[in-house]
């Protein structure tokens, strides 16, 4: 059965490869980015595998830009199956090298852009009578919201608040029948470095060697993410390593994990900790 799926920042990435795999599944994909030639790349991919998808261009961090996007999709659709939450951007840098404008640019595409697509497009999801399929929302936070590192405040920061957020979603509109999931991938090697913001010298070659360590690739991570949100699970947590770390930060004493995790990132930079 065909559904109408929305990706934002579906153009490269992780956001590609979730656009990919709701197309293999039968949806109807509509690709919400600000790179049309990359976009178009998508589409022809989508198309040439005997998928159906469509660009509409869109900067989240722009209200006018979300309101002809809920209209163009309005207009063509009626109703909305799924809404995936992907467009993200990262940044890096200890607290003493990041600005507020960089706090602030992360925090606007990151959350509040999240919160604009959520707050405009819920009307679209809520289930009809006879629709057989539940609609969801898919956000796409990261294993930086629910286990931080340093030399990434503003990042972790942000992912931390579209968690909390997703939960709050997930409680709220589960009474109007939309179910609401979060995604938790840790690194892996995607397009995330081209994004990055950074004042600190070599806070860039440290994120692009993380992204480079994972075993798994974006089509594995868009696998994961899909069959959790389809199995209406919450937080889909997609490497195992971040299973594990998640699991440990919940079992262990505050202090004994936080010590651990001082230990194993001692290289990140000056450790100022008296302890």
């Amino acid at each position: 059965m065909s559904f109408n799926v929305l990706v934002t920042g579906g153009a490269s990435g992780l956001g590609k490869a979730l656009a990919l795999r709701y197309a293999k599944a039968g949806a109807q994909v509509c690709i919400s980015d600000i790179n049309p030639d990359a976009a178009a790349e998508v589409v022809k991919q989508i198309e040439n595998s005997q998928g159906q998808a469509f660009f509409v261009p869109c900067d989240i961090t722009q209200q006018q830009d979300v309101d002809k996007l809920q209209q163009v999709l309005s207009e063509k659709w009626q109703h909305l199956d799924v809404l995936v939450n992907n467009a993200g951007v990262a940044t890096a840098g200890s607290l003493e090298f990041e600005d507020i404008e960089q706090w602030q640019w992360v925090m606007n595409i990151n959350l509040i852009g999240m919160v604009r697509m959520t707050k405009s497009f819920a009307p679209m999801l809520r289930p009809e009578s006879d629709n057989a399929r539940t609609p969801s929302i898919v956000n796409i936070a990261s294993q930086a919201g629910i286990t931080p590192i340093p030399m990434m405040a503003s990042y972790n920061a942000s992912k931390a608040a579209v968690v909390s957020f997703s939960e709050t979603m997930h409680l709220e509109l589960a009474r109007e029948g939309i179910h609401v999931s979060v995604a938790c991938p840790s690194f892996f090697n995607t397009n995330l470095d081209k994004s990055l913001r950074s004042n600190q010298p070599g806070a860039d070659k440290l994120v692009k060697k993380m992204l480079t360590r994972s075993d798994i690739d974006a089509d594995q991570v868009a696998d994961i993410i899909f069959q959790g949100a389809e199995k209406r699970q919450f937080m889909i947590i997609t490497h195992k390593q971040g299973r594990a770390a998640h699991r440990l930060k919940r079992l262990l004493p505050t202090k004994r994990y936080l010590n651990m995790i001082k230990q194993k990132t001692r290289s990140f930079g000056v450790n100022r900790d008296p302890e």
